[in-house]
Formats: C-alpha cells, sequence, structure tokens
C-alpha cells in the first residue's frame, strides 16, 4: 500500500496533480484546499489508496489532518472517494470539525452531492469527530498516537484524555507514555 509520495510535480490541475518519482509519474487527486497550496516543483504528500475491482486511485493530502477527515469520511455508508475530496475542498479539517460540533446540517448541505439524509448521517457518524488546534509536527504525532491505541482497543475518549497529559511530542513516545497511564 502506498502512504505517502514525494517527488516533482510535472503537472497540476484543480482536482489532481501528477507526480514524477525516479521514472514513474503518479496521478494523484487533491481536494481544492490542498491544490491551491501546492506552489512548488517538489512535493510530499500523505496518500490514501483505494484499490477496486477496475481502478487503483490515490488521493493526496498535505497535511495527516485532512487525510484523517477523507478517511472517516469514506467508511460512512453511502459517501465515496468523490463526495469525501468534494467535503474537504469544501472545508478544511478545523472547519468542518466546528460545523460537526455545531450540528449545522445547512453547512454540511452546501458541499456539491451532499443532501440532507447524507448530511445528517454525517452528522451522526462523525459526532465525535474533533481536530485539535496544536502545531503541524506534534498534531500529525497526536493523530498517529491517537490511530495506533485506537487499533490497540483503547476507547477514543480516553486516550483524547491521556494524551492531553502526554509530554512526548514524537508518536513512538507519545505511544508508550500513553500506554503507561492506559493500563
Amino acid at each position: 500500500m502506498i502512504v505517502a509520495i514525494e517527488g516533482e510535480v510535472v503537472r497540476k490541475e484543480p482536482t489532481f496533480v501528477h507526480i514524477k518519482t525516479s521514472g514513474l509519474t503518479y496521478q494523484v487527486f487533491v481536494s481544492l484546499n490542498c491544490s491551491a497550496k501546492i506552489d512548488t516543483k517538489n512535493i510530499s504528500l500523505h496518500i490514501a489508496q483505494i484499490i477496486k475491482e477496475d481502478s487503483n486511485l490515490l488521493y493526496g493530502f498535505l497535511d495527516t489532518a485532512e487525510k484523517t477527515m477523507f478517511n472517516k469520511l469514506i467508511k460512512i455508508n453511502g459517501i465515496g472517494a468523490s463526495t469525501a475530496m468534494a467535503i474537504c475542498s469544501t472545508f478544511t479539517p478545523s472547519a468542518f470539525s466546528s460545523a460537526i460540533a455545531a450540528g449545522d446540517v445547512a453547512a454540511i448541505k452546501s458541499v456539491p452531492g451532499i443532501g440532507p439524509k447524507s448530511a445528517k448521517r454525517i452528522l451522526v457518524e462523525l459526532s465525535d469527530f474533533a481536530i485539535e488546534e496544536t502545531n503541524y509536527k506534534q498534531n500529525s504525532s497526536l493523530n498517529e498516537a491517537m490511530m495506533a491505541l485506537e487499533s490497540l482497543g483503547f476507547k477514543k475518549e480516553k486516550i483524547q484524555k491521556v494524551l492531553k497529559e502526554c509530554k512526548s511530542s514524537d508518536t513512538p513516545s507519545l505511544v508508550k507514555e500513553a500506554l503507561k497511564r492506559l493500563r
């Protein structure tokens, strides 16, 4: 599975980029927000790879918060990758988190392709979605530690509480420190 791509941008369109790496060029779909931030020739993107019977698609993100948002959205019944990218194009992760916390159905419905039923389903299923406002590196490490601890079976609420008390800044140290406090 491809989790990141680093290379030279050889073509940029509003919804995708072509990235050349060591002789191979990949087409990576990006949100409009992500595309607007791409201004260099060399880039590194976090990747969500979706493999289906007839396709192998790559979705790229400059930050892990947007990738987390995308991954949570595609797990919702009836929300596919293109709809999730439309949501990522409409909202930044913090704006989306605010709309979810406020229960703002109208804001979610403003996304092309989202009707009232889908908007309500998103609000219900992502009611616990939150983006912490911290610096980028620490936010990335916190998200990775959160996912690692969730995969071990710990409850999200308890993990969030423990991670706020942790002093480490890199993912492995955060996980070790949190595990000591969770036991």
